[in-house]
């Protein structure tokens, strides 16, 4: 375990953007971690906790301390009638952890299949994808406060799990480090197909009863929509479904009866994004080394590997557009720093 002196973050996250980190530290287990966090405990240096970097735009050097997670491990502790509690070291990639699991006969995270990123990561956005969110799955998150060092399990409850939202993305909650995540999974658990889409393919595929098969197909649906950050530096949709009443909605679909939404419990619809923002044009855009990826327009991309302020910038004049024609406000997903 050492300090990296003016690290290069362009190569740690997926945007691509040219960035340097005051220093950054590897951290291969708990006992790395909690002897950083007391070594940083000393100063008032900003720290930032790093999984894969594929949603986290740096839009400039960190002026601090960056903990590189890459603690590895899985374990199955005893089943009981709610399924097995899988534990996982929060430096696993994500997608290869999915396919872990399914490789032993596990059913519940075939829908998150490819979706970039570090396991750790996984609970403070709360990811989701195909009709499946993490907070359906998840058991309990382990984390040690990077001020005080206090250790603490946190249930389902406890993580206050909303739409790409946790406690840990909440200013209290961003001082807490996962270190392990632990999900309840089982062999017989239903499948979940009700993403028109993925339904579709599954139809087409002779109705598949295995969910290494499901994962396939969503695989297959994701390649097809979502560029390769190998190969086109984004960081995966870049902002969220906007959520609005009732009564925005009837005016807008009474003005645009085409546009793409989702009906919630309370009466609230989810509106596409992507829908919105290719209504204004944007779609394929690139400027500058920046632009709309062709083939999704959730997804900003940055194959000329401009500064994550022109990144920002674009997101911001999208922003600006949908708010004018539709009078809805998109958020950003990643984190800009």
């Amino acid at each position: 375990m050492y300090w990296e002196l003016n690290a290069d973050l362009a190569t740690r996250h997926t945007m691509g953007c040219p960035a340097r980190g005051e220093r950054m530290v590897s951290v291969t287990n708990i006992g790395d971690i909690r002897r950083v966090l007391s070594e940083l405990r000393a100063t008032s240096s900003p720290v930032f906790v790093l999984g894969g970097g594929s949603n986290v735009v740096f839009a400039s050097d960190f002026p601090g301390a960056v903990i590189k997670m890459e603690n590895r491990g899985v374990n199955v502790e005893a089943s009981d009638s709610g399924g097995d509690i899988v534990r996982t070291a929060a430096g696993e990639n994500w997608h290869e952890f999915v396919w872990w699991t399914l490789e032993r006969g596990y059913v519940g995270l075939e829908n998150l299949a490819l979706i970039p990123g570090t396991v750790g990561a996984a609970p403070i956005q709360n990811i989701g994808a195909y009709g499946v969110e993490l907070k359906d799955r998840l058991h309990s998150v382990r984390a040690i406060h990077m001020d005080t060092l206090e250790e603490r399990a946190f249930s389902l409850p406890e993580c206050r799990f909303g739409y790409r939202d946790s406690y840990f993305k909440s200013e209290p909650g961003r001082r807490w480090l996962i270190w392990e995540v632990a999900f309840r999974l089982s062999a017989d658990a239903p499948l979940v197909l009700e993403y028109a889409e993925l339904r579709r393919r599954w139809e087409s595929a002779g109705a598949p009863g295995d969910a290494s098969a499901v994962a396939k197909l969503v695989e297959a649906i994701r390649a097809e929509k979502l560029p390769n950050p190998a190969q086109v530096p984004n960081s995966g949709s870049f902002f969220k479904n906007p959520v609005v009443s009732g009564a925005h909605f009837l005016a807008l679909s009474e003005k645009f009866p085409e546009i793409v939404s989702f009906p919630l419990a309370d009466g609230s619809r989810k509106l596409a994004a992507g829908w919105l923002i290719q209504a204004c044009g944007w779609k394929g855009f690139l400027e500058n080394g920046v632009g709309v990826y062709p083939k999704q327009a959730l997804v900003l991309i940055n194959p000329g590997h401009k500064s994550g302020g022109e990144v920002k910038m674009l997101a911001s004049r999208i922003q600006a557009s949908v708010e004018e024609r539709f009078g809805v406000s998109l958020e950003v997903e990643p984190l800009i720093l």
